[in-house]
């Protein structure tokens, strides 16, 4: 009995175990490639060490806590992945040993991918096509590079893959009424892995509701837990960031998603979509450019012609939910078009989705073949040769033909893997291993990326773009002189301990050299196209511009005391004050600096700007003093009329502070300001202070 028992377990897994085989295969010449060009275990994404960094925070017992003593971080696309990283962990594997495992962990998934891939493909093509299907999962560029990456990319192909296999499977069951447990658990699961996972909580609501008017043993109450229990899964981590952080919106999509940019109006947000969405049919699918290191030229146009094949095939083998199930995971490629970009790292955002489009691809070449096989069918009945063996060997020889097109570019993509894993090891890995014996153990790291660093320096890091730091992501979204001005408003208020004391960054991501103080130590890597920089540095942190820029530098004697002042992209201080965006942009910001007699300034600001308008409100007559960056007179508006003038005081553009009296106000009233260039040109602004004027002035 043990026997037979072993012999049908052997049986149902030999499909996985030669989709294991292949996988194997692919990933030992990964590993033998980076090991060779790295000289140890590395990925070729910081990001994935943010993954390790959670996880081993985890193990230590810390919820989402991303630094000793940091309270928790919305920051982690992935729940679920830290959670299956972070038992390691706790028996003992650590720094750059747990790569072996999450390289296991990407061959494992990427077999799963491969394997469920073509169970799905089967239904619609025979079993020649699903294993067609399959090899393309295996050979593919992408799946191999992401495999090996250390991040949750092919935790989500196969979540993906396998709620279409599932769903699909189970509607054509003899009782579609009962309960899949399995399926229920995929929708609750997927989201947890990244967000776009909520398509399998759709594929499990609505397989489970297309049944609920079928009479069976079931009770209808299973069947209504069956459809409402997987939409809970896109709620959890949504919930737990509303719980420990009072919003439901994560830092990332703060930070990356297209409809939370606080400069576009809805208008603009739909038009970039639809610039994706034209960017992803006519480049990103067809090989071209960004995509080309994992897909042949023209790719996207078996894709188009699949879409009539799979129903075509759908309608003759009556398995239309698994080709609706085949059209979800498809058109799940356009959710990324909704963030601010496609094009980060390798496109990684795409790729999970492509199960769905080898399978449209299977469909095209098999439903063809087929179609031609029954054409000459008929013409053999009127007498003529039959074609029918010679056409049906088009459909495996078209499939096969995309098969070696994506080999061919597996080379491309192993080198390509192997080169960005040695960049990140010469560059992140390098300068958080000096961080871990160079800086003081109380150090706090400013960051841009913010994954090899903290994990391997065992220092606090301070995430300059908010992924991992909280509160900071709506200051990196509104650019970079709102950080300058957010760092200067905690300097103000006494809160310098929060602040970075060094920072490891690109000096052009960080865009505020004022803070950069003597540099520390750098990495240079030249052969890359991964990194954000040929350069990274490590420097002090130095605030003392900060506090000597906050008072105006050409004001010797206030005429009185200060009444209100308006520090221009200081994000409190603007909301505050009413302040207007218009048509401002993150790229429209700068943290500007000069020298001003023996003093060197530094503001935050907001340039190519047509006017300024926002409000006041106080009483006494006042002096308006202007930081501001323009070659032509302003002219100064109260409440609907123009009440003064202010000059340049030099034809170059650069700092200047400018003056314009005010009169006063009846008591209690707001009062609107508009300041604007007295010709139609842009200027920029950066701050303004009122101080009250002696009585008689």
């Amino acid at each position: 009995m043990l026997w037979s028992g072993a012999m049908r377990w052997l049986r149902r897994a030999k499909p996985y175990l030669l989709a294991l085989s292949g996988s194997t295969l692919v990933v030992a010449i990964c590993v033998y490639q980076i090991l060779s060009r790295a000289g140890e275990p590395a990925l070729p994404l910081d990001d994935a060490f943010i993954h390790l960094q959670y996880a081993r925070r985890l193990a230590e017992g810390h919820w989402f806590s991303y630094t000793a003593g940091a309270p928790y971080s919305s920051g982690a696309t992935s729940m679920l992945w830290p959670l299956l990283i972070a038992p390691f962990f706790w028996l003992g594997l650590d720094g750059l040993q747990i790569i072996w495992v999450v390289w296991g962990m990407g061959a494992l998934l990427h077999a799963a991918v491969a394997y469920d891939t073509g169970r799905l493909c089967a239904g619609l093509t025979g079993r020649g096509g699903g294993v067609a299907a399959a090899a393309m999962c295996l050979v593919f560029g992408a799946f191999a590079w992401f495999g090996l990456s250390g991040m949750e990319t092919m935790g989500l192909a196969w979540m993906l893959a396998r709620g279409g296999r599932v769903a699909a499977e189970h509607r054509e069951s003899a009782r579609p009424e009962r309960l899949n447990r399995q399926l229920v658990i995929l929708g609750l699961l997927a989201p947890l892995v990244r967000p776009e996972g909520l398509l399998v909580s759709l594929m499990a609501s609505l397989t489970a509701a297309s049944s609920l008017r079928k009479v069976g043993p079931t009770p209808l109450r299973k069947r209504l837990v069956a459809v409402l229990l997987p939409l809970l899964g896109p709620v959890i981590i949504p919930s737990s960031h509303a719980l420990f952080t009072g919003q439901m919106a994560s830092s990332t999509a703060t930070v990356k998603w297209l409809w939370l940019d606080p400069y576009l109006s809805s208008a603009a947000k739909l038009g970039k979509t639809v610039d994706h969405v034209a960017l992803l049919l006519t480049k990103l699918l067809n090989g071209d450019a960004w995509t080309a290191v994992f897909l042949p030229e023209y790719f996207g146009l078996t894709m188009v012609l699949g879409v009539p094949a799979i129903m075509l095939a759908a309608h003759r083998r009556r398995c239309w939910w698994r080709a609706f199930m085949v059209m979800v995971l498809v058109m799940g490629t356009l959710l990324p078009c909704t963030y601010a970009t496609m094009l980060w790292n390798r496109v990684r955002y795409i790729w999970p989705f492509a199960p769905g489009w080898f399978v449209l691809s299977c469909c095209f070449f098999f439903e063809l073949a087929a179609r031609l096989q029954g054409r000459s069918a008929n013409r053999a009945q009127r007498g003529q040769v039959p074609l029918r063996v010679a056409l049906g060997c088009l459909g495996p020889a078209g499939a096969w033909a995309l098969v070696a097109l994506l080999a061919a570019k597996l080379p491309w993509a192993v080198t390509d893997l192997a080169t960005s894993a040695r960049a990140i090891t010469l560059q992140q890995v390098k300068l958080g291993r000096w961080a871990s014996t160079q800086l003081p153990t109380d150090a706090i790291i400013g960051v841009n990326d913010t994954g090899a660093i903290a994990y391997l320096s065992g220092r606090r890091t301070f995430d300059v773009v908010g992924l991992t730091t909280p509160g900071q992501a709506r200051y990196w979204a509104a650019g970079a002189a709102s950080r300058f001005e957010h760092y200067e408003r905690r300097l103000r208020a006494g809160q310098v301990g929060q602040l970075p004391t060094h920072f490891i960054v690109y000096r052009n991501w960080m865009a505020m050299p004022a803070v950069l103080g003597a540099q520390l130590s750098q990495a240079t890597v030249l052969d890359q196209s991964i990194l954000g920089g040929r350069t990274m540095i490590a420097a002090k942190a130095r605030y003392d511009w900060l506090e000597d820029s906050a008072k105006p530098f050409a004001l010797r004697r206030p005429p009185g005391r200060l009444l209100a002042e308006l520090d221009v992209a200081d994000l409190e201080s603007e909301r505050l004050h009413a302040y207007e965006l218009g048509d401002a942009r993150a790229g429209y910001q700068r943290a500007a600096y000069q020298l001003a007699g023996t003093t060197m300034v530094a503001d935050g600001g907001r340039r190519e700007r047509l006017e300024d308008r926002f409000e006041i409100e106080f009483v006494p007559a006042a002096r308006m003093i202007m930081r501001v960056s323009s070659s032509v007179a302003l002219e100064v508006w109260l409440g609907g009329k123009r009440v003064g003038i202010a000059e340049p005081i030099s034809p170059q553009e650069g700092l200047q502070e400018r003056a314009v009296d005010l009169p006063a106000a009846p008591a209690g009233e707001r009062r609107s300001v508009v300041v604007r260039p007295v010709k139609p040109l842009r200027f920029a602004s950066y701050h303004y202070w009122w101080y009250e004027l002696p009585s008689g002035s």
